[in-house]
């Protein structure tokens, strides 16, 4: 029976591999491949040219250099303001209540609350963008914000805030938080959930406030929960292409104050018929995610707690 166990887990297993490895791995050793040519995407025909375009990445001062800092920027502003709001949202809704006989609870409906957090969820990121457009519109063209700041007085961008270089990035980062926060929320109740009332009451005895219990208590708990949104988070900050196409103008604008390595991309492929360095920067894109997600793992790695 044992000699005839791996053949039968091998017959499972090689359809799933099968598909993977030929709808992941073999599209992206294609786009290897191309980025080492200079296709334009126009033809059959094209010269292998070796690293080039790798090298000519890091001299495009205009669209690369900037789309790679204002990525960079959100990738660490996403994941550290979601995961905060999160946190403090989740645990005051499962942990800030207390009852009559001093037993920690969540706070009155809380699952009110979480339905209205997670709503965002349910729209797709085409509604989001286009939403948050009328949001940041200036007052003439009906922005909320916009006529908000004029009713009491307070000097607002007269084009709006997302043709305004000095507040796109920031609103569009905004926008990321307000999509995402509701479902790490539920991600992080659903966590909290699992640990014992026992220790927060444990905690309060010995005369604990509610920042020491976080800080004790749910927060060591909760680690490996919080290493996991942080990569998904990391990965969303890295896709984040279609809500500036949608929110910005020149879709990455105003003067490229908001443009993202998933931009440049689309650029450089169906704008500038660049097929091979879009390619190239795909690549790039591709192992920062995954350098992202090593890196959190190895780093982010601590001794498992049992209660």
């Amino acid at each position: 029976m044992r000699h005839g166990k791996y053949p039968f887990i091998l017959s499972f297993l090689a359809l799933p591999v099968g598909l993977y490895a030929w709808l992941v791995i073999l599209p992206f050793a294609q786009a290897f491949q191309i980025s080492l040519t200079d296709w334009s995407g126009s033809s059959n025909q094209f010269n292998y040219i070796g690293l080039d375009n790798y090298v000519n990445l890091f001299k495009d001062e205009n669209l690369v250099m900037p789309a790679i800092r204002h990525t960079a920027i959100i990738v660490v502003a996403l994941p550290v303001i979601t995961i905060a709001l999160g946190l403090f949202f989740a645990f005051m809704l499962n942990i800030g209540g207390r009852s009559r006989q001093g037993r920690i609870e969540g706070v009155r409906g809380a699952r009110f609350h979480k339905i209205v957090y997670f709503f965002p969820q349910v729209l797709s990121v085409a509604i989001v963008g286009i939403l948050w457009q009328q949001v940041y519109a200036p007052q003439n063209f009906g922005g909320l914000i916009t006529g908000t700041l004029d009713l009491f007085g307070l000097p607002a961008p007269v084009n709006g805030f997302l043709a305004d270089k000095r507040f796109v990035l920031v609103s569009v980062i905004a926008v990321l938080v307000w999509s995402s926060v509701g479902f790490y929320l539920v991600f992080f109740s659903s966590a909290m959930a699992s640990i014992p009332r026992d220790l927060y009451e444990a905690g309060i005895i010995d005369g604990a406030g509610r920042i020491q219990t976080f800080f004790k208590i749910t927060l060591p708990l909760l680690w490996d929960s919080v290493q996991t949104a942080w990569i998904y988070l990391s990965i969303v900050a890295l896709d984040v292409f279609v809500l500036v196409y949608m929110m910005t103008p020149d879709r990455g604008g105003p003067d490229s104050a908001s443009e993202v390595v998933g931009g440049v991309i689309w650029k450089y492929a169906f704008n500038n018929g660049e097929q091979a360095f879009a390619s190239a920067l795909g690549v790039v894109l591709f192992f920062a995610a995954l350098t992202l997600a090593v890196v959190s793992l190895r780093f982010g790695r601590r001794e498992q707690i049992e209660y």
